[in-house]
């Protein structure tokens, strides 16, 4: 086959590409241009973490890390709720070249011990509040981690025998960048969530730098979202539609502030939306509704909030109706998988009228709705009816697929 002839030299251009394109590079050029911008700030601790503070910190972690002997595909399992260490352990392994895996911290002990069996993690860490869970896992699996790794954000809580208390981990490590050896490439796995639907227990979906890189530009452009908003997930992080839909792979990116929201009281999320004045939240429908009601009783002040972005589960239109009076006109509501992301939204000029639809494919996707048969799959050309009255299949466009089913 005769080689394709380029107008100019595309070395130069696949090579910077190829090892430059990485999710952490966009993190660390924020630690320059808003080194002292806030980056993360746990109303818990009362402690905000400006851009170069939480990069020392991040630091850290990873020079711990690397002093253990962990490397390239290495993989760091996590097991924490939405937390300060949650972000350095999303952000640290990808500086030394390891995976980091964040895990449900509401799975059962077996199927901790599964996943940690399937991964072979090198590090394991877990808040102690879960701490008997994992332990358990722990003793259930198969492959035992090097290094079992307990946050403790209470300081309170007895630390098992055998394991690290972070903080002690962590201590006199250098807070420099760490050095290693080795490119990075665009197509290196940097993390791998266990929170794919598509099967009856918990499968790893990896994602390289590509994915994490895209996965910002789709919410920066989607919100939009920009270095002045502050986000605030109501959900968990440790899923797609935590992590990504405005957590803090896209806002650390795009040099925002993460607010972390341990656990979700509507009462206290709205305080915290008023006191700092959060732009997006995150989260699903049913949340919104006990927001809607803790908003009725007590009025917070909402005036900064730009936007509340839903995934997941059909949003009905009487309940958007209320919510765009009482909390803000601006609603959002995504489709995806953990492979994927995001494949179809509703945005705020869809809303109400398309409320409970399958919405408009994303800027990249290709998508369309087929029929649902009981005995077989449609063809790809064998569409729904397009006037809201049949209900059917979302299906996307892929290279090398005929299609792939997302959500009857």
């Amino acid at each position: 086959m005769e080689e394709k002839q380029f107008t100019y030299d595309v070395s130069m251009f696949r090579k910077t590409f190829e090892s430059e394109f990485t999710y952490i590079n966009g993190f660390i050029r924020n630690t320059h241009r808003y080194a002292n911008r806030p980056a993360l700030t746990c109303p818990l601790r009362n402690k905000t973490w400006t851009y170069a503070e939480l990069n020392k910190d991040v630091n850290r972690f990873a020079n711990a890390l690397l002093h253990d002997g962990v490397g390239k595909n290495d993989v760091i399992m996590y097991q924490l709720p939405n937390s300060a260490e949650f972000v350095f352990c999303y952000l640290a392994p990808q500086k030394i070249g390891a995976i980091n895996s964040p895990i449900n911290f509401r799975l059962s002990a077996g199927e901790t011990a599964s996943i940690i069996n399937d991964s072979k993690p090198a590090i394991f860490v877990y808040d102690a509040e879960y701490k008997e869970t994992a332990i358990q896992g722990l003793s259930m699996a198969n492959h035992q981690p090097r290094r079992v790794i307990m946050v403790d954000m209470s300081k309170e809580a007895a630390l098992p025998e055998g394991h690290a208390a972070f903080d002690a981990y962590v201590q006199n490590q250098s807070d420099r960048e760490p050095v290693v050896e080795g490119t990075p490439h665009v197509y290196d796995e940097v993390t791998r969530l266990y929170t794919s639907g598509t099967t009856g227990r918990p499968k790893g979906v990896p994602l390289n730098n590509v994915n994490e890189v895209l996965s910002a530009h789709d919410v920066a452009m989607h919100f939009p979202l920009n270095p002045h908003d502050k986000t605030m997930n109501m959900s968990p992080w440790f899923h797609r539609g935590g992590i990504h839909s405005g957590g803090p792979n896209p806002t650390l990116y795009m040099g925002g502030e993460v607010v972390i929201l341990r656990n979700f009281e509507p009462k206290k999320c709205l305080e915290y939306v008023s006191e700092y004045g959060i732009t997006f939240l995150i989260g699903v429908p049913s949340i919104l509704k006990m927001l809607y009601h803790a908003q009725q009783k007590k009025h917070y002040d909402l005036s900064r909030l730009k936007g509340i972005v839903t995934m997941g589960s059909p949003l009905e239109k009487e309940d958007c109706i209320k919510f765009q009076e009482t909390l803000t006109p601006n609603i959002f509501n995504g489709y995806g998988t953990s492979e994927a992301f995001w494949n179809t939204f509703l945005r705020p000029y869809d809303l109400p009228e398309m409320a409970g639809s399958a919405g408009r494919s994303c800027t990249d996707d290709d998508v369309a709705v087929v029929k649902v048969y009981s005995d077989r799959k449609a063809e790809p050309d064998d569409f729904a009816a397009k006037d809201g009255s049949e209900v059917g299949e979302v299906i996307v466009k892929a290279p090398g697929k005929k299609r792939l089913c997302l959500r009857k």
